[in-house]
């Protein structure tokens, strides 16, 4: 082929001239940002495991509910631990008793799983490699595992609370809330404390989300990951039981998430609920930190 062959056509008059090179980059990376952020909602819901991981979650209210039905006239009744025995009076409380009752470790190992398989997984499956050729970056990359993982949190605590609801309102009815201290609010505001419930619940899980995406960093096998996770909640929850370890205590990862029976007294203690969530973001910020710097410099050979 000449010379003259390849030398580009002259642009006829009055069309639209063409865009330099890369100058619509920004655009592509948005659209590419976009559809990633799609795809990864849609694998992070739409994977079997992580189905079945939210079904067993919601099985617990149901669960729950419904052995406390059935025992309610026999000698057993108003028995169990906090919150639960609230249950048979109104059924916002059997939220609060799910949740109570999932916390300290389904919760934890459920969005272990996930989070630990953010980027382990795609590493495992040998898929990162592919995911590092679309136009957004490693840390923006990052973040959209992070978010990921976040939606799946915020998925099983929801799984939880909204069955409980349905449970609950089915079997016990709902009305007006009375607190902890014995006090009886109108049911407006007992749902509205009931879903801060909620709320704080799913925001405390963040730092574990974070640690979860640390370790995910750090291997290519995911059940390693999701192993370490858990763990990490399990150790602090052990730490946070040993008197001689009280100076620490405020700052472990677990120790603030029982908070939330503050939004069942009278007055809920602005400064308790801001503590609990100020540890948490404490953890977000180290453990993502971690996970940023990890994983924008690591070697990515799978």
């Amino acid at each position: 082929m000449s010379p003259a062959d390849t030398t580009a056509p002259a642009t006829p008059a009055g069309a639209a001239a063409v865009p330099a090179p890369g100058a619509d980059v920004p655009a592509r990376h948005r659209g590419a940002l976009a559809r990633l952020v799609r795809a990864e909602l849609a694998l992070v819901l739409g994977r079997r495991r992580n189905l079945v991981l939210l079904v067993g979650l919601a099985l617990v209210p149901l669960l729950l509910g419904v052995v406390l039905y059935l025992a309610q006239d026999t000698a057993l009744a108003g028995q169990g631990p906090p919150f639960v025995s609230r249950v048979t009076g109104n059924g916002l409380f059997l939220v609060v008793a799910s949740l109570f009752l999932c916390t300290p470790f389904l919760l934890p190992l459920t969005i272990g799983i996930a989070s630990g398989d953010a980027i382990a997984g795609e590493a495992s499956a040998g898929t990162l490699r592919y995911l590092l050729v679309v136009p957004v970056g490693r840390g923006r990359l990052l973040a959209v595992k992070a978010l990921g993982a976040l939606v799946f949190a915020a998925a099983a605590v929801l799984a939880i609370a909204v069955v409980g609801l349905v449970v609950g309102a089915a079997l016990f009815g709902v009305g007006d809330l009375t607190l902890l201290s014995g006090s009886t609010v109108p049911l407006a505001d007992g749902v509205l404390r009931v879903a801060g419930v909620v709320a704080y619940v799913g925001l405390s899980m963040t730092g574990l989300v974070a640690v979860g995406l640390f370790f995910s960093t750090l291997t290519e096998v995911p059940i390693g990951a999701m192993a370490a996770t858990v763990v990490v909640a399990v150790v602090s929850s052990v730490l946070d039981q040993l008197p001689q370890l009280a100076a620490i205590h405020p700052a472990l990862l677990t120790h603030h998430w029982f908070d939330f029976a503050e939004m069942l007294r009278v007055v809920p203690s602005a400064d308790v609920l801001a503590q609990g969530l100020a540890v948490q973001a404490g953890w977000v910020v180290v453990f993502g930190a971690l996970a940023w710097a990890r994983f924008t410099t690591a070697d990515v050979t799978s």
